[in-house]
């Protein structure tokens, strides 16, 4: 045996031969195990978990260091807080690291549902010649969103922004006016005859990648039980907005238990501080 391999495909045939007629011997998923026993130009001959041996090409592979790597990363951001639902829009790798040429190991499937942890922002590899910039012009390196994610099945790494969509109920969604919905959290529910309706709160940005921020307005949405219709609550601009968004629930003296949340906001120094709202429906106020 000469090393330890596991399976970066969602499934790969182990054949017999290396020539263009060969017979299937046996299988192996993403994620597997396998002892690679030879290598062969672009090819490695493995034996996996059932003790089947076949050849597979090499570049549906990844090192035992890329495994233990997703391993470590897994253990690392296991208690980060959750901002999201998301859906892939199609085949999507999970990466070691944010950007296209680095390692993955995991694929999801279309349609797959994620948890979105956190955001990073790096620069965009252009396929072909490099532009050409004029001469006393300002170069603005292209830039391309990355979400820290967990699968179903507990797999965390790195996905490309633009292969998943937030899941946020139609209802508010359609109030985004151009924007990039970051982040939506129920904040309570009201009652509206015999159904419960819930209220969020949205944080959204630019609809372009690479910004500084996460984040740059915060609205909240309540539910009018006369026009049975939302209406924005609160609104604020001009945030430099960094996730995680905290909701919870807070006794506030006479007005009750009531729901609030805290925005993180970069001051001009750079550092993180918070500011807690209150919203005792439909009034949200900041309290910190």
């Amino acid at each position: 045996m000469l090393e330890i391999d596991y399976v970066s495909a969602p499934q790969v045939t182990l054949r017999d031969q290396l020539s263009q007629v060969y017979n299937k011997v046996g299988t192996a998923k993403n994620g597997d195990r396998v002892e690679v026993l030879d290598r062969e130009k672009r090819f490695c001959k493995v034996r996996n978990a059932a003790g089947q041996e076949g050849w597979v090409e090499q570049r549906y592979l990844v090192s035992r260091e890329v495994f233990d790597g997703f391993q470590k990363m897994q253990q690392q951001q296991k208690d980060l807080p959750v901002d999201g639902i998301a859906t892939t829009r199609n085949d999507t790798n999970l990466h070691l690291e944010p950007g296209r040429d680095t390692e993955h190991l995991y694929q999801l499937p279309q349609g797959a549902k994620i948890s979105v942890l956190k955001r990073a922002t790096v620069e965009k590899n252009l396929p072909g010649a490099q532009v050409q910039i004029p001469a006393g012009a300002k170069q603005l390196k292209p830039m391309e969103d990355w979400w820290l994610a967990r699968d179903q099945e507990g797999h965390v790494g790195w996905v490309l922004g633009r292969m998943i969509d937030l899941d946020v109920p139609l209802e508010v969604a359609q109030y985004a006016e151009g924007q990039r919905i970051v982040g939506c959290f129920v904040l309570n529910e009201v009652s509206d005859g015999d159904k419960k309706v819930p209220q969020y709160l949205m944080v959204l940005t630019e609809a372009k990648d690479g910004q500084p921020f996460d984040f740059n307005q915060a609205r909240v949405f309540t539910w009018n039980v006369k026009r049975h219709r939302y209406e924005t609550a609160y609104r604020e601009r001009n945030l430099n907005g960094i996730l995680p968004v905290t909701v919870s629930h807070e006794g506030f003296g006479k007005e009750g238990d009531l729901p609030s949340f805290v925005l993180r906001i970069k001051d001009a120094s750079g550092n993180a501080v918070e500011r807690k709202y209150k919203m005792n429906t439909p009034i949200v106020k900041r309290v910190e």
